[in-house]
């Protein structure tokens, strides 16, 4: 294998997998939150928690519509960089990944458009289940990614045949603790990032005193009362994570401590399991990784604890401009966690896609150099393209505040609030 070329493959799967990922983590809560929201408006709510629904469901819409387009993207460069990985371990893996397609693309996607389009059209219970329906999907979307990660780097349940990986054993698949601890992990940190992102958005227009102090107080506690629990989930899960590293990845846990003798044992050990060859990932990237995400997190819990004390007084909720003005510049924060964990995740299991039996070197597609850079040059062109826009249309329409928020608008009213209030009857 050319070295150029997996280099430029490894920089692009980096690029556009991690791209989709801050998707996915903004998706993924704010599908939560607003489900909370409007089942809180469905049981007997006030007008302002249905307008809450609307005003956050808005931005829930335009991130999940980017975000769509981003994973297909990063699919289209899997298949064409990856081909190796696919032909060795794709009786294994591949399954999940199609049940995640049909669960998001078919599933997922049906019900959020009856959802989005069914407004004033389903009664009460029905359009609350359709948001129910979307989130759990979304739920099984993650689980069945994290199951095809978890097996690259935790291979179990597999047996060898004909010089290709084949699926033995589907429960230890399933309930692999690379998976499952993986996956309570994004969980919390999707949380996470909604819980900031929304209170970051509520403290900008109580900063610039928009006039909806109602709205706005009560969706920053919404964010502020949400970020410290999960920010307690998503440590603990990622704690735990890091424990099981010595056994399973023993060279990543080594870097990350820093611990010279432990590399070289580890090192050593690998050479004489599988021959020649640098078995120590870069040190660089992999502690960067953690560095950031541990870094990132003090600044999440400091915030956190300080927030949830504020949150219960109703003068620092509308009128402390400090606190305001760190939760708008705190939004990035999360956001920055996740792809140093990301990246610590990653780049920790190198030289291995799928540890301990397939090298990344032998996974990459037989593509020239040349290809390889035409495409690297085409998909982060296209990610950045699709990252402008969706940021554009997100701060576009936070500014705007929920009077501008087109989704659940009642073209049918007459003389009634051009900003389409729902119903009372039904919420």
């Amino acid at each position: 294998m050319n070295p150029d070329t997996l280099d430029l493959a490894r920089l692009q799967f980096a690029l556009t997998a991690g791209g989709h990922f801050l998707f996915v983590s903004l998706t993924l809560g704010l599908a939560t939150v607003v489900t909370g929201m409007q089942t809180r408006a469905a049981f007997g709510g006030k007008p302002v928690h249905a307008r809450m629904v609307r005003f956050w469901g808005q931005l829930y819409v335009i991130n999940y519509a980017v975000g769509i387009v981003t994973g297909i993207v990063m699919e289209f460069q899997f298949g064409l960089s990856w081909s190796g990985l696919t032909h060795y371990a794709g009786n294994v893996f591949g399954a999940s990944l199609a049940v995640e397609t049909i669960v998001a693309f078919f599933v997922e996607s049906t019900f959020l458009g009856l959802w989005i389009f069914g407004w004033h059209r389903f009664g009460r219970w029905t359009h609350l289940a359709m948001i129910w329906i979307v989130t759990l999907t979304a739920y099984l979307s993650a689980y069945w990614i994290l199951v095809s990660n978890g097996f690259l780097n935790h291979p179990v349940g597999y047996r060898v045949s004909d010089g290709e990986l084949v699926l033995d054993d589907a429960v230890a698949v399933l309930t692999n603790p690379s998976a499952l601890l993986a996956f309570g992990h994004v969980l919390g940190g999707a949380l996470l990032t909604a819980g900031f992102f929304v209170a970051g958005v509520s403290a900008y227009h109580l900063l610039r005193g928009t006039g909806e102090g109602e709205f706005f107080g009560r969706s920053l506690r919404v964010g502020v009362f949400l970020s410290l629990p999960a920010l307690v989930v998503t440590a603990g899960f990622g704690g735990v994570q890091l424990t099981t590293l010595v056994e399973v990845q023993p060279a990543k846990w080594a870097v990350f401590r820093q611990q010279a003798a432990d590399i070289a044992r580890v090192q050593a050990d690998m050479v004489a399991r599988f021959g020649p060859g640098d078995y120590v990932p870069s040190e660089a990237w992999t502690r960067g990784g953690a560095l950031l995400m541990l870094i990132a997190f003090a600044l999440m819990m400091y915030l956190g604890l300080a927030g949830f004390v504020l949150a219960f007084f109703d003068r620092a909720v509308h009128r402390f401009r400090l606190w305001h003005l760190a939760l708008v510049a705190a939004v990035p924060l999360p956001y920055a966690a996740m792809i140093g964990g990301w990246v610590f995740r990653e780049t920790g299991r190198q030289p291995w896609v799928v540890y301990g039996l397939l090298r990344t070197e032998d996974a990459v597609s037989g593509l020239s150099p040349g290809a390889m850079r035409a495409s690297l040059v085409l998909f982060t062109t296209l990610f950045a393209v699709l990252a402008a826009v969706n940021a554009v249309l997100l701060v576009r329409a936070a500014r705007r505040g929920p009077a501008g928020a087109g989704l659940g608008r009642d073209d049918r009213a007459v003389g009634g609030d051009p900003a389409g209030s729902l119903p009372a009857t039904r919420y």
